[in-house]
């Protein structure tokens, strides 16, 4: 293990062939459909739209939030199209730039969005060079009323919150970044309350994926939890939906609402494979047979134990899994470190990393602590997009604390390699337990969304179905066919959680088709729909 550095990965993107901007594609006339009636708007007021949510809302893509994408939000792509029969105008709280990222005072507290960088996502930085995040929650913040209340980052219940939006809130995480630049003059007035204030004619509510994402984005690791499925408002997701419903709607207010997507089906957890080990890597591929004598170690012990569905072995002609820790298994710590201090060739074993043989009780120690809830990944398991940049990679608070045990700075670095020496933690890794959780949550919000949706009267989207299409053989939209693939399947965006601009326009046309079934308009027959071709899936580098 001596000369291990890091391995690199590949997670299966080979070709981009999207169009980067609107002028990319070309409509020739008999792609256009002719209107086969005069466009209504049924019994449907939408004189003054507003639309509450999150990031989905807001147009959040590409892992920022910047004026192109806000141009190209789900809310003002509808409110294009309410505008032809009697909408009004839709106001956005617009960043300053294409940069995407946010600034509090000059300091940088988001980064700026992500770009295309010939195999994947990459930073916008890395492209062009660093730049300036020029929209400051403390030093530039527009004016209201806002018609777009989507604040990206918001669970339902955040949606009540008083002081959410309030700077003074920021540095102990009871704000949000995004809403401190809507509140204005009234710092503590809440979504929901600012919605109300400007009397919407039609709302549409697009929330609750954050009361699950946030803990799936974080693998489960407890930092994020799933919102309580029952609850006062402002705790509870039913009790906080029921809220919002019963408000916006207490003046008359018509509207549609939309349930909770499938995350786990989502890019974001569907990319990166769980046995990304290449043993054509020359970094990785040198070094199988030394990790396999180590681990050979530790499966006898392993094997000892009863437990040989533990064991860790790299395969030097296919790819082999990754390493992680699995929380759910029985912590075997102790018994790993017994079995090894009572074994006759477990002094030899330390002397071969150059260690004296009286180390042993550490390096057993070591050993049990680092692998006692250890496995090799399955299929079963799904890993966040981030961690393809983490596998393979030393992690230096590993090393660091190694070597404060005793151990010699290269070989602390050589047992923490992400995923290969280290067991990849938890927030890399959504186990299967962790994804019932998210799933029995999800169902349950949706049934909530769907019941409160009818007793009110409202127009629902089947957000939920439509994402599984898009994860099982893609959607047809014209001449144009949309999957849930990272960078090629042109529904999703470089963070492989939100739409591109097409998959907005594609989601925005399921909410027209809706709109025409509850309230009389008629948006699909009569060839209003959008079409999806003309909206980009990426944006260049240079856009700023």
């Amino acid at each position: 293990m001596k000369k291990l550095k890091f391995i690199y990965i590949t997670i299966g993107i080979l070709a981009f062939t999207a169009c980067n901007d609107p002028e990319d594609v070309d409509i020739t006339p008999e792609d256009m459909v002719e209107a086969s009636a005069t466009l209504t708007a049924g019994s449907a007021d939408f004189s003054n739209y507003v639309a509450l949510g999150n990031s989905l809302t807001a147009g959040f893509t590409d892992g920022a939030l910047f004026q192109a994408s806000q141009t190209l939000s789900l809310p003002n792509l509808l409110s294009q199209k309410f505008s032809l029969v009697g909408g009004g105008s839709f106001v956005q709280p617009l960043t300053n730039d294409n940069l995407g990222g946010l600034a509090a005072g000059g300091a940088r507290i988001q980064n700026p969005r992500l770009v295309f960088g010939g195999a994947g996502p990459v930073g916008l930085e890395s492209l062009i060079g660093p730049v300036t995040v020029t929209t400051d929650v403390v030093l530039n913040n527009p004016t209201g009323p806002f018609n777009n209340l989507g604040v990206p980052g918001a669970k339902s219940f955040h949606l009540l919150a008083p002081g959410y939006g309030n700077l003074a809130n920021l540095e102990a995480g009871l704000a949000n970044p995004y809403f401190v630049r809507m509140t204005g003059a009234t710092p503590n007035a809440s979504v929901l309350e600012l919605a109300v204030a400007q009397s919407p004619s039609f709302f549409s509510l697009w929330g609750g994926e954050n009361d699950v994402l946030g803990y799936a984005t974080t693998g489960g690791d407890g930092s994020n939890p799933i919102t309580p499925v029952s609850g006062v408002p402002g705790v509870g997701f039913d009790g906080s939906y029921g809220a919002l419903i019963a408000t916006l709607t207490a003046g008359g207010a018509q509207g549609v609402v939309a349930n909770i997507p499938n995350v786990l089906n989502i890019p974001h957890f569907t990319t990166v494979p769980h046995n990304p080990l290449d043993p054509t890597n020359p970094d990785f591929g040198p070094q199988i047979p030394v990790l396999n004598g180590i681990f050979g170690q530790l499966n006898q012990v392993y094997a000892f134990l009863g437990v040989p569905e533990r064991s860790i072995v790299f395969s030097s002609t296919a790819a082999s899994e990754v390493v992680i820790r699995d929380e759910t298994l029985p912590d075997l710590s102790t018994q790993i470190a017994g079995v090894l201090l009572q074994s006759p060739t477990f002094p030899t074993f330390v002397e071969s990393f150059g260690l004296p043989a009286q180390a042993a009780p550490l390096v057993a120690g070591l050993l049990g602590s680092t692998y006692g809830q250890t496995r090799e990944a399955t299929a079963e398991d799904l890993f966040v997009l981030p961690s393809a940049s983490v596998i393979g990679t030393v992690n230096t608070e590993s090393a660091a604390a190694l070597v404060l045990a005793g151990l010699p700075p290269a070989l602390a670095g050589q047992f923490s390699v992400e995923g290969i020496s280290l067991p990849l933690a938890d927030k890399w890794v959504l186990l299967p337990s962790e994804q019932e959780e998210i799933a029995v949550a999800t169902e349950a919000f949706n049934q909530i969304i769907a019941a409160t949706a009818s007793q009110a009267g409202l127009a629902f989207v089947d957000t939920y179905s439509l994402l599984n299409q898009l994860a099982n053989g893609g959607i047809t939209s014209g001449q144009f066919t949309l999957t849930s693939s990272l960078v090629t399947g042109s529904a999703f965006s470089l963070d492989g959680i939100h739409p591109t601009a097409r998959g907005y326009a594609l989601i925005a046309n399921e909410f027209m088709k809706a709109i025409d079934v509850t309230y009389g308009s008629n948006f699909e027959a009569s060839g209003n729909l959008l079409n999806v071709g003309d909206y980009p899936t990426n944006f260049s580098p240079m856009l700023q």
